[in-house]
C-alpha cells in the first residue's frame, strides 16, 4: 500500500537487482540505461565519503551506489522538477532518505548550492550530444537528458573543479568521439585524467562508450584499462556485465 502511494500515473517500479532496491520510472520521460549501471561499477568512493551526482535524473546512480559503496552521504542534483520528484520518491520507497538527498537545481549554479571543496567524489552521466546536433525539442525531458541544452561538458568540468576537495575524484561516462574534448576540458580545470576504460558492445566492435576517472589537482599519468565487453553474444551479457547488473 505504501508503495502504491509513491507511484504516479504511467510510472512503473523496476527491481534493481541490488539489496532489494527498486526505482520508479516513467517510460514517457527518460529511463536509465546501461551507461548508468556501468558508471556505478567504475566508481570507487571510500568509506565515509560525500558524493555528488550531477544530473541525477530519477536517482539511479545514488541508489545503485548506496548498495555498492560505503559513502556516508549521496546527493543527486537534477534540473527537471518532475525527475527530481521521482528520484525523491524512489529514495523514500527504499527507506534511504537519511543517506540520499535529491536537490532540484541547475548544474551551472551548483557552485552556489554547495560549499567549495565539499565533496570527495562526483559522478556524472552527462548529455552526450551537442545542442546543435539534430532537431530537438528543448522542453522535452528526453532531449534535455541527451543533448547539451541545459549544460555543456565544460559546465560539468568547471563546477566539479569548484566542488571537489583536493585529490577528490570525478567519474564520467561519455562517448568515444568526444574523448579529446573531454580530456582537454578536464585538464584545463585541473582535473587530471587518471583512468580510462573503453566499452565495446562486442569484442570485435568499436567502442561506443568510455568511462573516465579524473583527480582534482592530480599529477600526470593516465592508466588505460582493459576493454569492457558488454555482450558475449546476442542476448547474453559477459560475466562482468552480468555481475554489474546483479544477475
Amino acid at each position: 500500500m505504501e508503495t502504491e502511494k509513491l507511484r504516479r500515473n504511467n510510472e512503473r517500479i523496476d527491481d534493481l537487482q541490488r539489496c532489494g532496491l527498486k526505482i520508479l520510472q516513467d517510460p514517457e520521460r527518460f529511463c536509465f540505461g546501461m551507461d548508468a549501471v556501468l558508471l556505478s561499477g567504475f566508481t570507487g568512493p571510500r568509506v565515509g565519503e560525500r558524493l555528488l551526482d550531477l544530473g541525477t535524473g530519477t536517482g539511479i546512480l545514488p541508489l545503485l551506489l548506496s548498495a555498492k559503496t560505503d559513502c556516508k552521504k549521496l546527493i543527486g542534483l537534477e534540473i527537471q522538477p518532475e525527475s527530481a520528484d521521482m528520484a525523491r520518491r524512489s529514495v523514500a520507497l527504499n527507506g534511504l532518505t537519511e543517506r540520499i538527498e535529491i536537490v532540484t537545481g541547475d548544474i551551472r549554479e551548483a557552485g552556489a548550492l554547495f560549499a567549495p571543496a565539499s565533496f570527495d567524489s562526483i559522478t556524472c552521466n552527462p548529455p552526450y550530444m551537442p545542442a546543435g546536433e539534430g532537431l530537438v525539442n528543448p522542453e522535452d525531458a528526453k532531449a534535455i537528458a541527451r543533448h547539451e541544452i541545459c549544460c555543456t561538458f565544460r559546465d560539468v568540468a568547471q563546477v566539479s573543479a569548484k566542488l571537489l576537495r583536493p585529490g577528490g575524484k570525478l567519474y564520467l561516462v561519455h562517448r568515444p568521439q568526444r574523448l579529446a574534448e573531454i580530456l582537454t576540458e578536464m585538464s584545463q580545470y585541473r582535473i587530471e585524467p587518471k583512468r580510462l576504460r573503453m566499452v565495446h558492445p562486442y569484442a570485435d566492435r568499436e567502442p561506443n562508450m568510455i568511462l573516465i576517472e579524473g583527480v582534482s589537482g592530480g599529477g600526470r599519468g593516465m592508466k588505460v584499462e582493459k576493454p569492457l565487453i558488454v555482450w558475449e553474444k546476442q542476448g547474453v551479457y559477459t560475466e562482468e556485465v552480468a555481475q554489474l547488473y546483479g544477475f
